[in-house]
């Protein structure tokens, strides 16, 4: 007879994920991003505990988008004083921080609870291919051989 016993802190391991975004639809990345980041991958996945992994993603600059969404999707923000709604456009933001449109595609997709903020630490975005967590991934590729 197997018994499930409920998954402790202590029991998570915590691996590395590279995402290559190049060209890739923002959306559909940002989804596997998140599951990456919750640990929704692992079998001992629980809700309430911080099961999630390291991810780390790259090009984060050439992320492609499907449809107008360049000129038509609006990232906005308030200061809570009345006219105090500051509105860009996709474009503008990618060219003043591309990882911001990563950032904020994933946090959206991150579970609306205390976890949240501590599960957005772990993720890693850079604009091009360079990143300095190139031995956190050598050193998984010599444990698989």
């Amino acid at each position: 007879m197997n018994i499930t016993k409920p998954t402790k802190a202590s029991d998570i391991k915590r691996s590395w994920h590279l995402f290559d975004v190049k060209d890739r639809v923002l959306g559909r990345e940002a989804t596997k991003i998140a599951h990456a980041l919750m640990g929704k991958i692992k079998p001992y996945f629980v809700r309430n505990l911080d099961c999630g992994d390291y991810v780390v993603v790259v090009n984060a600059r050439r992320v492609a988008v499907t449809g107008k969404k360049e000129k038509q999707k609006l990232y906005g923000r308030y200061s809570g004083y009345p006219g105090g709604l500051k509105e860009k456009q996709l474009r503008q933001v990618r060219q003043e921080k591309p990882t911001e449109v990563i950032r904020r595609a994933v946090f959206g997709m991150l579970p609306k609870n205390k976890l949240r903020d501590r599960l957005i630490t772990r993720l890693y975005i850079y604009p091009e291919g360079q990143h300095p967590y190139k031995a956190k991934f050598d050193q998984l590729v010599k444990l698989d051989k």
